[in-house]
């Protein structure tokens, strides 16, 4: 794992390795925090602003090196002086992008993406402090370094957000419908491009939301609101139910829902089609909680013992078939 994380944060990885890495990651949280730890101190080497962090920032890369190292000290020297050649090679890169950093003008933001498998779910923290849990099937796009004015992500699909206070800095999450922006605080972003509508839901602080590229007023949430974006109408309601946010535990819970939108949730969530054959199947309604990693067959299995149903596997097809 230690040979992946190395090349991962050397940019050497395709986007196919890079999710073979999350999903070795999956029963390891040990390793998972180890990813968030090395990944913070990856950039702090890159992009210290000024002379004080830049010498923070490499003496922390140093810390990385050392880790790295640690069980690779019996492997060939010519493998060493390999990597010894790329770590002086970043920590040379490291010192002249902290210098450009001086004049920004000439620099860019550099953004990462992170994208989680079906069937898993993730947790990083941001340059800021910020917490950001996110779901199965969901991408997360952000800079490497937040510029002065603001702190901006976007997310496609479903995160959870405890936000590092700073009321100098906003905190803004755009999605593809809605735009969030927050000071300090915790709430959930759902926003499936395949679900149809865009809710967010205030667990803690105050939470505006607008449509994004509109200039329409925001709605202002309070805690246990939230706010539903469809059909082009932003619709606010009491938090009906915060146990759908126990997702972030590996934790899927139902409320009285009918099986036509558990389904739904289901299909993002496990990447699989699931065909109902009789639609009076979907009229059903359950109430109960499931564990991410009992994985879709036994979800399907539990509910059927409420209500008795036939489960049929294509497994070629990556197809469910639910009938009578």
């Amino acid at each position: 794992m230690e040979d992946t994380l190395t090349k991962y944060f050397s940019g050497e990885l395709n986007r196919a390795e890079e999710m073979t890495m999350f999903l070795q990651m999956k029963n390891d949280e040990q390793q998972l925090q180890e990813y968030i730890r090395l990944q913070n101190i990856y950039a702090l080497t890159r992009l210290a602003p000024d002379p004080k962090q830049e010498s923070e920032g490499k003496e922390g890369f140093s810390t990385f090196t050392r880790r790295m190292n640690e069980k690779k000290r019996q492997r060939r020297m010519r493998f060493l002086l390999q990597y010894a050649a790329i770590s002086l090679l970043l920590i040379a890169s490291t010192f002249f992008l902290t210098r450009a950093l001086t004049f920004p003008s000439t620099s860019a933001t550099e953004m990462n993406t992170l994208y989680i498998p079906a069937g898993q779910r993730a947790q990083l923290t941001l340059q800021d402090g910020t917490q950001v849990w996110l779901n199965a099937q969901s991408t997360l796009t952000y800079p490497a370094r937040f510029n002065r004015k603001q702190r901006e992500v976007s997310v496609i699909g479903e995160a959870y957000f405890k936000v590092a206070e700073n009321r100098k800095k906003p905190f803004i999450v755009t999605t593809q419908q809605l735009t969030m922006e927050v000071l300090g605080t915790e709430f959930n972003v759902y926003s499936y491009p395949q679900s149809g509508y865009t809710r967010t839901s205030l667990v803690e602080g105050s939470l505006m939301v607008s449509e994004t590229g509109k200039n329409n007023k925001p709605v202002l949430l309070s805690p246990d609101q939230q706010a539903t974006y469809c059909e082009n109408v932003i619709k606010l309601e009491k938090l009906h139910n915060p146990e759908h946010l126990l997702w972030r535990e590996g934790i899927y819970a139902f409320d009285n829902e009918r099986l036509i939108d558990i389904l739904s949730k289901l299909e993002l969530y496990y990447d699989i089609t699931i065909q109902v054959e009789d639609p009076e199947i979907f009229n059903v309604c359950y109430t109960g909680k499931f564990r991410q990693r009992d994985g879709i067959d036994e979800i399907l299995h539990i509910l059927q013992k409420i209500q008795s149903f036939k489960i049929r596997k294509i497994r070629e097809e990556n197809l469910i078939i639910l009938s009578r």
